[in-house]
């Protein structure tokens, strides 16, 4: 038996002696990386990112400050907590934001998560994504006054001042053959605009839209205009004052909500 094997040695060497050599492609795991496994779902990651923010419990791991208790049958630092919702974890530590799918449903789990890493960055960035989700599913109000006279003018008022931003963009006060943009004049706030006249003082100076600078704003053309951008922005009509003149754009208020 000990000559068969010596034989097949020998008759293996002539053939490839790389054949009972070690494995030149072999590498040493990094001292770089670590693998760890959460719940049974095994995330491998540099060091350096597990331990980006100093007094968690992830930093404490890979730094040896807390010593490994429990560990897989690899070796792999075990940690008995909710593997999937590690991944958001771990996005937050290599991106340095909150990324979130538009269905995510876990916010209650991920706030325990980072709490038990000891992770007050994510859970403050989570408590910033809740709040922007609420603001979206929160309804819209927006109210279209005209009280019919050149001082007062047309008001425009909207709770989501993402429409007014949708108005300024659309209009632009021309000068002397020169665009100088949306008017401030006309601008309350983030969530009001007041078209309280149209021509400036400088001869020649209108108001138009930006796609067509001939086309001269007047206050029916501008109501019609925010009608139209309130339907395509998904709002809907609920009420209109005074509607007897027959014509939407002649009414002294339109409100819609979306």
């Amino acid at each position: 038996m000990e000559w068969n094997l010596r034989r097949m040695e020998s008759e293996l060497r002539q053939i490839n002696p790389d054949l009972l050599q070690p494995s030149k492609s072999f590498k040493k795991p990094s001292s770089g990386t670590i693998t760890i496994n959460v719940g049974g779902y095994l995330y491998a990651a540099q060091r350096h990112t597990l331990a980006k923010h100093p007094g968690s419990l992830l930093e404490e791991i890979v730094t040896g400050k807390k010593p490994v208790v429990h560990v897989d049958s690899m070796g792999n630092t075990f940690i008995d907590r909710d593997g999937p919702i590690f991944r958001h974890v771990l996005n937050f530590l290599r991106l340095g934001e909150l990324v979130l799918p538009d269905d995510f449903k876990e916010a209650e789990l991920l706030r325990r998560e980072a709490d038990f890493y000891r992770l007050s960055e994510l859970a403050q960035a989570l408590q910033d994504w809740e709040q922007q989700q609420a603001m979206q599913h929160e309804p819209a109000f927006l109210e279209v006054t005209d009280s019919h006279e050149r001082s007062q003018g047309l008001k425009v008022y909207c709770s989501d001042n993402s429409f007014i931003e949708k108005v300024k963009n659309r209009l632009v006060q021309i000068s002397k053959s020169r665009l100088d943009g949306f008017p401030e004049e006309f601008e309350v706030s983030s969530n009001i605009i007041q078209f309280r006249h149209f021509i400036k003082s400088e001869q020649g100076s209108r108001l138009v839209l930006k796609q067509d600078s001939t086309f001269l704003c007047t206050l029916e053309c501008l109501k019609l205009e925010m009608v139209m951008l309130a339907l395509k922005g998904g709002f809907r009509l609920l009420t209109s004052l005074d509607s007897s003149r027959g014509s939407v754009v002649q009414c002294e208020a339109l409100h819609f909500v979306k």
